[in-house]
């Protein structure tokens, strides 16, 4: 048994504002969600929901993950990008280099993602969401492949990357160095085993791969808070009914 990725999470100080905001961008559907946030449903093959949860704490330091949306042409490019800016986000500068061709912006909440340009090779057979472009370790790739059971489509020169067998977009690691972690990170994955499973035999299996469970951002208490070897909080959900 493995776990399913149900949904990345971002934490946000105006959730209906960065719903509405990553609604309009990836044309997807809202919906309310069960832990007082709310839900955009994907109208593609992306295969997981994005829950848009209510915070106090403000964003600090660069965010540990980010969005890479693709583009079929560089009109298509540029039209993500005005449509970007026009729902509130705004350019910014993170050490990219003109000659890299993608377009690095960030949400209202500051949330930096990037509009990738046409042709590229990585991404080719991949839709609009691209990639879930991480700072992280070649161990935590090889980590999360084990516990989604996705396997891996990169690995290289500590870089790693996994994929659904279903599809849709890849998540990625950059390999080191990483970044400093401050505080709790505002993007991250919830799980939850497959119908009528065991979640305890679940979190016990994800810890004997590396993780650890923690008490940071309890919801409610129906979810087991836990962090990956890279101490990135992810949480395990009950089973999917």
């Amino acid at each position: 048994m493995t776990s399913q990725l149900v949904a990345l999470c971002f934490d946000a100080n105006d959730p209906l504002r960065l719903a509405r905001f990553w609604a309009g961008v990836l044309g997807w559907e809202m919906a309310d969600d069960p832990h007082d946030g709310i839900a955009l449903l994907p109208g593609d093959d992306t295969g997981f929901r994005i829950r848009c949860l209510p915070t106090l704490e403000k964003k600090t330091g660069q965010n540990r993950m980010h969005f890479d949306l693709t583009s079929t042409s560089l009109e298509d490019q540029q039209q993500t990008v005005a449509r970007s800016l026009g729902l509130g986000a705004r350019h910014i500068d993170i050490g990219q280099r003109p000659e890299e061709g993608h377009v690095v912006l960030a949400d209202p909440e500051g949330n930096e993602f990037c509009v990738i340009g046409p042709g590229n090779e990585f991404l080719a057979d991949c839709g609009f969401v691209g990639a879930l472009a991480c700072d992280g370790s070649q161990e935590v790739g090889y980590f999360w492949s084990e516990a989604l059971g996705w396997p891996l489509v990169w690995d290289q020169d500590q870089e790693t990357a996994i994929r659904s067998p279903h599809g849709g977009p890849k998540i990625t690691w950059g390999g080191p160095p990483l970044m400093p972690k401050t505080g709790k990170n505002r993007l991250r994955f919830d799980l939850a085993p497959p119908a009528h499973g065991d979640r305890q035999a679940e979190v016990d299996r994800l810890v004997s791969l590396g993780a650890t469970r923690i008490d940071i951002g309890r919801r409610g208490g129906s979810q087991v808070v836990m962090a990956d070897p890279d101490g990135n909080e992810f949480c395990v959900c009950p089973p999917i009914a």
